[in-house]
């Protein structure tokens, strides 16, 4: 099995490219900053994963994704080489995104919020329902 769920911040926005050919596809390409679980020291290190998303998960990365953001991704990972101008072999490995979704601290508003118009949920899953808590049938 090849599965890969990380949760970090992203180190830059987005590179968005879009394939040639009869069919165009979204590319998009960014770096995921991981900290690691590291329990025996105060300072844990960072891990920088490159991530490769297509199709509609590029169009979503490039439309609402920046800088500094707080994403998780699940998807795969794809190993690669190739020759560079110097004749040395290069090795690549890369998370393929098969779904990808926004994170955030309590109050910070950001893209996801502003596009869905939804707040983010509390730690626990709670969140504050907008209107009149008078109206509710419960009360």
């Amino acid at each position: 099995m090849n599965k890969v769920i990380l949760t970090g911040r992203l180190t830059r926005d987005p590179e968005i490219r879009y394939s040639g050919g009869e069919s165009t596809i979204a590319v998009a390409r960014y770096t995921l900053a991981v900290a690691r679980l590291d329990r025996s020291h105060e300072n844990g290190e960072t891990d920088f994963f490159p991530c490769v998303a297509f199709g509609k998960n590029a169009e979503v990365a490039e439309r609402y994704f920046s800088k500094g953001m707080k994403i998780v991704v699940a998807g795969h990972l794809r190993s690669g080489s190739y020759t560079n101008k110097d004749g040395y072999k290069v090795y690549t490995t890369d998370i393929v995104v098969e779904n990808q979704e926004f994170m955030g601290s309590l109050g910070q508003k950001n893209s996801a919020e502003e596009a869905t118009g939804m707040p983010e949920a509390a730690p626990g899953g709670w969140s504050d329902i907008p209107g009149d808590m008078e109206d509710l049938p419960f009360n």
